[in-house]
């Protein structure tokens, strides 16, 4: 319903002349403006630099819902547009909901659209921290959003195995192989000092005495231990990657040298005081940059270009990577380089994440056991679980900082979200374990007369808002959008549970109440699969 809702106010902006606004459809604050609103005509109004309630009246008089969809539209305040449902809509939302099942939430506005998501793409010099796990959250919720809205998407880990971090960390394996032997080695400056190097020497090759500290089968070793350890990891946090890139391949297939050549062909790089530049600074950047030092040695821009060169050759339409915040001031030359290789536009996007702070017992964890300088992955799941983890790195925007409280993520209280939420799920299962009967037993169709209370209409009309949701997520990027609707949808349903009893009524309430239990569920389910996470029946 939503869909069709959001399908006319853009037909109608377009007749204003007004395609592709950006707008917001959502449910009002207070339930006297409405059950859903827009601010569509503000935005008109604001490209048009005009009163935003004389564009609401002409985008007012252009709509035409179809099917009575909408029973009474109004214009408030500077210019918002609000819209009632009619009830015959809300009774075959009911049933679209039970109908579509797994399904209901989902649409196809992405049909057609390949999309690379790129996250995590962690250094395999050590194990993964806090960060990690709320990079990994995040773009495993964007890609999900992705394809809950058509997309194709791809899930892509960029492995980088090449550069000096990666021979710092072999001296590093060799110095800690040498000290198991009893020979006094030193950590090399710059080298890598947790203890994870202990274990890793306890089950390298050995080799003999002579060993030599660049054979390459201890750094494919090593390469190999990070590696596994970081995919299992992930696989307990429940992501998943459909592919891997590896830097080091992008020079030995030759992808580096061809894009080198690509630029120079274009006359977008050019030699200067012994160094070579590209012409960034006349696409967007901020100056030139360089690519080739005087020493002859590359920068991190060349291969970072062959990367997404490369993927726009395995004809992806967006590509997406989550970056850490560090990387801000990276996104404009990255942005300027794919420009001047003439690449759409809307080729490249970037979600940033901010740093965590973990608390734990009212202060802050700043050491690992393991790690030695960072608090682990690992560590979150042992103290949380997956479910704790991957929601509370979703329920805030990924570019904030975001302090992660394991106390909090432990109780099993109203106070702790994902439990809130969850709970909302298990007691609306509970409804049909104390009535004996499947939930599909319910039926799938319910009037709206049989159920009398405002707080039934309240959770109806709560539980239509999920697919608009989703959609706005998955333009936005925005995962958190999901956990902040699952939150107010558990208010709701906690709220209909204490004041709507449901067995025992008069049997076409029951009937009726047992249907809305049925699509609560359905819907919490459906948010929750949405992220990654379970939805228990019992708590």
């Amino acid at each position: 319903m939503s869909e069709r809702i959001r399908a006319e106010l853009e037909r109608a902006a377009r007749t204003l002349g007004a395609p592709d606004m950006p707008f917001v459809l959502e449910r009002p604050r207070e339930a006297g403006h409405g059950d859903l609103a827009t601010n569509l005509a503000m935005l008109i109004a604001k490209s048009r630099r005009t009163n935003p309630r004389i564009v609401a009246q002409e985008l007012v008089a252009a709509l035409a819902f179809p099917d009575g969809i909408i029973s009474r539209v109004d214009i408030a305040g500077p210019g918002f547009i609000n819209l009632w449902l009619a009830g015959d809509q809300l009774a075959s939302a009911l049933a679209a909901i039970i109908a579509e099942g797994d399904g209901y939430g989902r649409s196809s506005f992405g049909a057609g659209t390949r999309v690379n998501v790129e996250f995590v793409s962690a250094n395999p010099t050590g194990p993964l921290h806090v960060g990690h796990g709320r990079g990994a959250a995040l773009g495993d919720g964007i890609a999900a959003l992705l394809e809950w809205t058509g997309h194709t998407v791809t899930r892509e880990f960029y492995i980088n195995d090449a550069g000096t971090q990666i021979d710092r960390l072999v001296e590093s394996l060799w110095a800690r192989m040498q000290q198991r032997r009893g020979i006094d080695a030193q950590i090399p400056e710059g080298g890598y000092h947790g203890e994870y190097l202990v274990e890793a020497a306890a089950r390298a090759p050995e080799g003999s005495g002579a060993f030599d500290v660049a054979a390459p089968v201890l750094r494919q070793f090593i390469l190999a231990f990070q590696r596994e350890e970081q995919d299992e990891l992930l696989r307990d946090f429940g992501v998943r990657f459909d592919a891997h890139s590896s830097e080091q391949a992008l020079y030995d297939d030759g992808r580096v040298q061809a894009t080198l050549d690509e630029l120079a062909a274009k006359r977008l790089s050019y030699e200067k005081d012994g160094a070579l530049w590209l012409r960034s600074e006349a696409h967007g950047d901020d100056k030139d940059r360089v690519l080739r030092k005087s020493d002859g040695s590359l920068t991190y821009l060349v291969p970072d270009i062959a990367y997404h060169r490369d993927k726009h050759e395995r004809g992806f339409d967006r590509v997406i990577d989550v970056w850490g915040a560090d990387h801000h001031g990276y996104i404009p030359r990255m942005r300027a380089a794919l420009r001047a290789l003439g690449y759409p536009e809307d080729f490249f996007e970037v979600a940033l994440v901010q740093l965590v702070k973990v608390m734990k017992g009212g202060e802050e964890v700043r050491m690992s056991k393991r790690a030695g300088d960072f608090v682990t992955l690992r560590e979150l799941l042992d103290w949380v679980g997956t479910d704790a983890a991957r929601y509370f790195f979703l329920m805030r925007k990924g570019e904030t900082p975001f302090t992660f409280d394991v106390d909090l993520a432990r109780k099993q209280t109203d106070e702790n979200p994902v439990f809130y939420v969850q709970m909302a799920h298990a007691r609306m299962s509970g409804i049909f374990r104390v009535a004996g009967i499947e939930a599909a037993a319910a039926g799938n169709e319910a009037s709206l007369d049989a159920l009398p209370a405002p707080e039934d209409a309240e959770l109806l009309k709560e539980l239509t808002r999920f697919p608009e949701v989703v959609a706005g997520a998955a333009r936005a990027r925005e995962p958190h959008r999901v956990t902040g609707y699952l939150e107010e949808l558990s208010r709701v349903t906690h709220g209909w549970y204490h004041h709507c009893r449901v067995l025992g009524e008069p049997p076409a309430t029951e009937r009726a109440r047992l249907v809305l239990a049925r699509a609560a569920r359905q819907v919490l389910r459906n948010g929750l699969s949405l992220l990654g996470l379970s939805a228990p029946d019992r708590m």
